[in-house]
Formats: C-alpha cells, structure tokens, sequence
C-alpha cells in the first residue's frame, strides 16, 4: 500500500510540473469557460438565457477529456519510449499497483480540474440542473472511455506520435463534442458523428444533468457507457509495455 501511495504521489507531483499538460488539463477550460461565457461570440440553444448554464456542463466534459486522454495518453507513451514501464514492471511496485497509481493520478487531476471550474463556473452565475447528484458517475464513465483512449494511443505508438495524434484528437473532439457549440448547430451529419463520439455523449449527458431545461440524455447514457466499456477492453488488449 505505501509503495502505491508513494507512486501516486510521484505522479501526480510530475504532472503538475510539466507546463504542457497544466496548460491543457486546466488552463485552458477554464479560459474557454470564461471567455465565451462573457463574450456572445458563439450560439447557445434555445432557451438557455445565461451561457454559463450551457458552457459549464461543455467544460467539465473538456477536463474529463484533457486528463483521462492527453494528459495520461501523453505521459504514459512516453514512458513506455523510454522503456520507464518496463523497469517498472520489474520492480516491488508492479504493473498492478503502476496502473492504480495511474488510477489515482486521473481521479486526483479530475478533482482538482472540476473543483476550479465549478467555483469559477459559480461566480460567473451558473445555476446547476436539479440532477447534479448523476454527473459524477457520469464523469467516471467519460473517464473510463477517454484513458482507455489514452492508453491504446499509448500502448501501441511511440511517444512522439502520442503526443501529435491525442492532442490533435483533443481539438477535434472540443469543435464536434457539443462542449463549445451546440449540436443544433452543426451540420447534420457532423452533428449526429459528433452526438455519438465520447465527448458528445459525456457532453449530452452533462447537460441533462446539470441543466434545467436541457433535453433528456438516455441514448447519451447507453453511447457513453458503450465507449467506457469498449475502449479499456481494447486499451487492455493491444497494450504493450516496450
């Protein structure tokens, strides 16, 4: 128990030192979140009289996003470039204690990311939906689908590549996830490819959750929960640690 502890320490003390991935896993949302929340540049659906209502469940989706899948993805492949997982696979620690350390590194980053958006998120005037007590499980599934990601980027391409394909998988997903820009919005097929990727159904669900007046989200559920299943499965098949 104290070498998984200790691991978890470390890792998470390595992540809040590298600049890249504070810059994306916090910095960012929660410029997104204030930015459009001030300034009427971009759409909102119908209804919706403060954009911080919409914008708010959008950016807890975008954080579940930056630390399950680039910032884990990221650190992950290059460790295993390094041939750092190996060294660790042979240790007193073990792959079974180095994966819930990992566990614990997203969870931790996760608490910190939504803990400074919903305070920001608040004192920009956002009134959550009555169901807010459903977006935790809802964010543990989006993170379950998104490290999953992360980790099968991870597991079979070198660092480098890791890096170039979760980020740029990180824009494409903030522009078709419905975390920005309503799905209304979009073109039609762009819409529906964009409802049913991990971010949009983690998006739509949200929405349901946290506010009143957004539309049911029961196939978002069933989408979400699909991708929090399918993804680890292959993240565990086709992982190799060197």
């Amino acid at each position: 128990m104290r070498a998984f502890v200790a691991q978890t320490r470390t890792e998470l003390l390595l992540s809040l030192r590298n600049g890249e991935q504070v810059l994306v896993s916090l910095v960012i949302p929660l410029l997104l979140l204030v930015f459009f929340s001030t300034v009427g540049v971009l759409p909102v659906p119908d209804g919706v009289v403060e954009r911080v209502d919409f914008l708010a469940p959008g950016i807890l989706a975008l954080a579940v996003m930056s630390s399950a899948m680039v910032s884990l993805g990221i650190g992950t492949g290059f460790e295993r470039q390094y041939h750092v997982l190996k060294r660790l696979g042979s240790t007193p620690l073990g792959r079974g204690r180095w994966v819930g350390a990992k566990i614990g590194l997203v969870v931790a980053v996760l608490a910190i990311q939504s803990a400074a958006i919903v305070v920001v998120a608040l004192l920009l005037g956002w009134d959550p939906g009555s169901t807010t007590w459903l977006a935790p499980f809802a964010m543990l599934l989006g993170a379950a689908a998104f490290a999953g990601i992360g980790l099968l980027l991870a597991g079979t391409l070198r660092g480098t590549l890791t890096l170039a394909l979760a980020n740029g998988l990180y824009l494409v997903l903030l522009l078709l996830g419905g975390m920005i820009v309503p799905f209304e919005e979009m073109p039609g097929a762009v819409g529906s490819i964009g409802e049913h990727s991990p971010a949009g159904a983690l998006s739509q669900v949200l929405q349901a959750c946290l506010r009143d007046g957004a539309p049911a989200a029961g196939r978002s559920w069933i989408v979400l929960v699909v991708w929090a299943l399918a993804m680890p499965v292959l993240a565990i098949r086709y992982f190799r640690w060197d």
